[in-house]
């Protein structure tokens, strides 16, 4: 099966790429948006996913790997809520900002233009390149 594709928003302030690229993986717990739950849901592992920091930076700075498939959120006090454990991969070259991403007319379908205020979107295999193009980033091994 193919691998899928995801946008995944963080403020840098509460939790940066470069803390997670220093901590080695993390549990992306806090997901409290249907939504975006059911696309925590959605992930297999070894799916790519960009990380984004929004907010203060709003840009795309590097790609993670799903490493552990949801399990329920030991943060969630109440409620059917799911995390998903992530690796860091690789950071971007160039990271991508908001602005270059609506500019360009590739990405204006993106589910990061389209749903601004979701914290996990799906992300087209097309989408993803472009990004990783724009970002001077190949991605090798998968």
């Amino acid at each position: 099966m193919a691998s899928q594709y995801w946008l995944i928003k963080q403020e840098p302030e509460a939790y940066s790429w470069k803390t997670f690229e220093k901590e080695g993986k993390t549990a992306w717990t806090g997901v409290r948006n249907y939504q975006a739950r059911n696309n925590l849901r959605a992930m297999k592992k070894g799916d790519l996913a960009l990380f984004y920091h929004s907010v203060s930076e709003k840009q795309i700075v590097g790609v993670a790997k799903v490493a552990k498939e949801h399990f329920p959120d030991a943060t969630a006090k109440e409620g059917d809520w799911s995390a998903v454990e992530f690796v860091p991969m690789k950071a971007l070259k160039s990271p991508v900002s908001l602005e270059r991403i609506k500019a360009d007319p590739a990405l204006r379908g993106m589910g990061l233009v389209r749903q601004s205020r979701l914290s996990v979107t799906p992300v087209s295999a097309e989408h993803f390149e472009r990004v990783l193009s724009l970002a001077s980033t190949p991605i090798a091994s998968r």
